[in-house]
């Protein structure tokens, strides 16, 4: 299946060094060679780079992995196709706009038995089963919350609500964000970790490149990084429990009852 990767801060900060282990999961140290994409939110606005060709050969991706982008909010993903050829509209993440926000979704999973139609305001454009699930995820929202974003308590309970109900349908971990709450879903597989000071040295799984983090940082900041399976072998990564929806601000991890 895929993989993903996400990052929520408290200050800008680019993800140069997770992306540099991440890509090269795309057909160097792993066969997730079918796409990938990226999206970094700044204020209300987002970057955004996709490419159909395996990440570690991308020069779009060999792009991303060397400009220092700054942001808050960063969903990444590399594909291995199970619904959908391989085509950049069936490249993660996936964008569409919802009370003046652009909203960004990645998908590692398989639903099966999903086949929905009746889709009214927001459209498919590829053919996976992920982007018809971020456009059901999108029409809900918007038939609940019809003219502007709801308060955050409100919002995670409709979003676990449907999160439920799309996950009986199959494998569903997914990152979704706004730029100003990133929500995180592990079905079977996904975690977390969180530097802060003291910062110290981490090093990569999949390319021997350390970074010590206390010579780059201030004692402020705060970083959360999630990922299908964990980056660095030298850190503690948490497991996020199968069903659990966590929702990530300022670089700390929260969940409603």
């Amino acid at each position: 299946m895929c993989q993903l990767l996400g990052m929520n801060c408290n200050v800008p900060t680019d993800i140069c060094f997770s992306f540099e282990g991440f890509s090269t999961r795309g057909g160097k140290t792993d066969d997730h060679c079918d796409g990938w994409g990226i999206a970094f939110f700044e204020g209300k606005g987002c970057r955004f780079f996709l490419d159909a060709e395996p990440s570690v050969f991308s020069p779009v991706a060999e792009f991303v992995r060397n400009y220092p982008i700054h942001s808050t909010h960063v969903i990444a993903h590399i594909r291995k196709a199970t619904q959908g050829k391989v085509a950049l509209e069936n490249c993660h993440p996936f964008r569409r706009e919802l009370w003046g926000r652009y909203w960004v979704f990645a998908h590692n999973g398989d639903l099966p038995d999903f086949h929905p139609k009746d889709f009214n305001f927001y459209q498919p454009v590829g053919n996976t089963d992920s982007e018809k699930a971020f456009c059901l995820i999108l029409e809900k929202l918007r038939e609940y919350f019809p003219q502007n974003k709801p308060p955050l308590e409100k919002l995670y309970l409709v979003i676990r609500e449907i999160t439920q109900e799309l996950a009986r349908k199959g494998t569903f971990n997914y990152l979704l964000s706004d730029g100003e709450h990133f929500f995180a879903h592990c079905s079977t597989k996904l975690s977390y970790i969180v530097r802060q000071a003291p910062f110290a040295a981490a090093h990569l799984i999949d390319q021997d490149l350390t970074v010590d983090f206390s010579e780059l940082t201030t004692p402020s900041d705060r970083v959360a990084l999630i990922a299908t399976t964990p980056l660095t072998d030298n850190e503690v990564w948490t497991q996020i429990v199968p069903g659990e929806l966590l929702v990530f601000q300022g670089g700390l991890p929260h969940k409603f009852a």
